[in-house]
């Protein structure tokens, strides 16, 4: 079964002064996680330098030429962008951030454009299932909270809760199975799992909820 590592544990760890967090093959660790790992010096580590911890700085590509490119031309197609609320989007993209948001100058407000946030595959183990997230609010925040959405489109997959969590169903069915009882989550609906169960998740069509561990 899946283990999540989530920014709560790093704390933890390093509150014991502890410099190295084991981890298994199986194991998830959310970019909170990861951020919260950075700050305070920790590596992930499977008594081998851990893959999914290593600076994977992605190439940003050359810059076009701008010469010979119409100055009105990009004007009107940046206006049109905006009119249907896609300029955000493309801005994430150029920018190569995850989503693009807002704070306040002392950092007490943030928001988040959901339309611009990019969705990251969720390692289920198995290649074929389509379960995705992606990770609005994290310890880059100042929180001790993770917060995002997740998608699950027709599978099923092991879960297990490493700290506690609770998921809004915003469209979709959501089932949850534990130890043969299955909970069957619609649009509207909000599920809450303790630290340590061994669940189940999936969906019979597609599912997108919202999410908050702590």
């Amino acid at each position: 079964m899946k283990k999540l590592i989530c920014a709560k544990e790093v704390e933890a760890l390093a509150q014991k002064g502890e410099k190295v967090m084991y981890i298994d093959a199986d194991t998830l660790i959310t970019p909170s996680a990861k951020d919260a790992a950075a700050e305070r010096g920790i590596e992930f580590s499977t008594d081998a330098p851990c893959k999914c911890c290593s600076d994977n700085t992605a190439e940003k590509p050359a810059a076009q030429s701008q010469s010979g490119i119409d100055s009105e031309l990009i004007y009107k197609a940046l206006t049109a962008l905006m009119e249907k609320g896609m300029l955000g989007n493309v801005m994430a993209a150029c920018q190569d951030v995850p989503y693009v948001s807002e704070k306040d100058p002392e950092g007490y407000v943030k928001l988040v454009r959901g339309n611009t946030a990019k969705w990251e595959p969720l390692d289920t183990g198995n290649p074929s299932d389509k379960v995705f997230y992606n990770e609005l609010i994290g310890s880059s925040d100042g929180s001790s909270m993770n917060a995002g959405f997740m998608t699950i489109e027709k599978c099923s997959f092991p879960w297990d809760v490493a700290c506690e969590e609770i998921y809004y169903v915003v469209e979709g069915t959501l089932t949850v199975e534990k130890d043969g009882t299955v909970f069957t989550a619609h649009p509207g609906d909000a599920l809450f799992f303790q630290n340590g169960a061994k669940l189940s998740f999936g969906s019979p069509d597609k599912v997108k909820v919202f999410y908050a561990t702590h």
